[in-house]
């Protein structure tokens, strides 16, 4: 029985072209394949009959998943996201997650989403 379920996930077409970095972490960045792993999952999500839709990234990280306040002293350090308006505390990657999975369910009550073919047997 295929799985359903649903995935939401940053568009990160272009990521090394948008990105300004100091030169170590350029190497990391562009040493790592972020094609190769949006490909394999598109296969895999599509291999289980869950849907995958991409999302805008911009501001997933200073945007408030509680009050939609968006400001760039949200994103206090790396790891810790503060909200100006509300005072929400969480982990920045928490509160990415969460504003990417807000998209995701945005763009499925639009209907703008290819709804995945069951896999063949």
């Amino acid at each position: 029985m295929p799985a359903t379920g649903r995935l939401s996930l940053e568009e990160l077409t272009g990521i090394r072209d948008r990105v300004r970095l100091r030169k170590p972490q350029r190497t990391k960045l562009h040493s790592w394949a972020f094609h190769q792993l949006g490909s394999f999952l598109v296969y895999k999500a599509a291999r289980a009959g869950v849907a995958l839709v991409h999302v805008d990234p911009a501001y997933t990280s200073r945007q408030c998943s509680e009050c939609w306040h968006t400001h760039r002293h949200n994103r206090v350090t790396q790891a810790r996201f503060v909200c100006r308006a509300c005072g929400v505390i969480m982990h920045a990657d928490h509160n990415g997650s969460r504003n990417i999975a807000h998209r995701g369910n945005a763009v499925w009550q639009r209907g703008a989403v290819n709804r995945p073919r069951p896999a063949a047997r």
